[in-house]
Order: C-alpha cells, then sequence, then structure tokens
C-alpha cells in the first residue's frame, strides 16, 4: 500500500514538472526581443528587412500562394499592385463616381468630415470606416499573406492585420489616380 501511495505521488511530480517544461524556454529569435532584447528595432517603418531570400522583396517566404506574416511596415506593396489598383479604380474616379462610402466634392471624392486619421505602423482607430477590397480586385492583388487582409478607407487601399488591424502598407490617394 506505501509503494502505491508514493508511486502515485512519483508519478504527479513528474507530470507537475513536466507540465511545467515549456515556462522556461527561450522566445525564438524571430519573436522579437530574444536574448538581444529588442536589438532591432530601430528600423521600424524604414524598410529595413533583413529578408535575405531571393523573391519579390515583400518579405516573408511563399507557401500556397501565401506570404508568412513576417512583413516590414511599408514595404509590401509593389508596382503592379498599385498598377492593378490605378486599372480597377482609375475609370471609376475619371468617370466622376465615388466608390461607396465616398461623397464627391469639389476636389474630388473624399470620406465625409473626415481627414487621413490612420498611419503605417499603427492600429486604426475604432472610429476609422473601412471596407472590404472588392474581391475582383484581390485577385489582381494577389491573396494577402496570412493573417493580414485588405481594406478601403477613404481614397486609400491599406493592408492590415487581422486582430490588430495595423496598417502594414498603403496605396494612397485614390482620388489623384
Amino acid at each position: 500500500m506505501l509503494f502505491k501511495k508514493t508511486a502515485n505521488t512519483l508519478l504527479a511530480a513528474l507530470m507537475l514538472s513536466l507540465a511545467t517544461a515549456p515556462v522556461y524556454a527561450d522566445k525564438p529569435e524571430w519573436a522579437g526581443g530574444g536574448k538581444n532584447k529588442g536589438g532591432d528595432q530601430g528600423d521600424h517603418g524604414k524598410g529595413g528587412n533583413k529578408d535575405d531570400r531571393k523573391g519579390n522583396g515583400q518579405g516573408g517566404s511563399q507557401s500556397n500562394g501565401r506570404s508568412d506574416v513576417n512583413l516590414s511596415v511599408g514595404a509590401y506593396f509593389g508596382g503592379t499592385q498599385r498598377q492593378a489598383v490605378h486599372d480597377y479604380y482609375g475609370s471609376q474616379f475619371k468617370s466622376g463616381k465615388c466608390p461607396p462610402g465616398l461623397a464627391k466634392k469639389n476636389n474630388g471624392c473624399q470620406p465625409p468630415g473626415q481627414a487621413k486619421k490612420w498611419s503605417r505602423g499603427y492600429a486604426l482607430p475604432s472610429d476609422v470606416v473601412y471596407y472590404p477590397v472588392p474581391s475582383t480586385l484581390v485577385a489582381r492583388l494577389g491573396p494577402p499573406p496570412s493573417g493580414h487582409r485588405y481594406v478601403r478607407v477613404a481614397t486609400d487601399i491599406l493592408l492590415i492585420t487581422i486582430g490588430t488591424s495595423m496598417v502594414i502598407d498603403a496605396i494612397e490617394d485614390l482620388g489623384g489616380l
């Protein structure tokens, strides 16, 4: 009887020690901070992408058409995507039509009573109204990276994170196309 009680106690202690083992694990280097306590944080927003792989300059590797979530702020949209947006919205703006949610003003399509309220590298304020990008345009832009989505805010197309709504990159001022 004493042997069974001791064995159960030892088994419980072993299971408890195994359950707490992940607590002692170090953060991976890519998780931020790491062992050098965030020594690379001075490059945010300056296009300092340390991705040395050959690719399209969008950061992250390609897997089934989507990029990993390691993106540099302000370095996602390229010339091909800007041209796709120009082709899609250019005819609407030139014909005098405004996308949904924008009012026609003397200087083009403007959001009613709003100036630009967003900034790259920061979350969208909760009072900013945004619209999904039409699926035909998403097909031209290519799928957004995993954990991200395209939205339109006023006359801008943004790539934002899902959950925090942080603005990663933007194609600004569609009215000036």
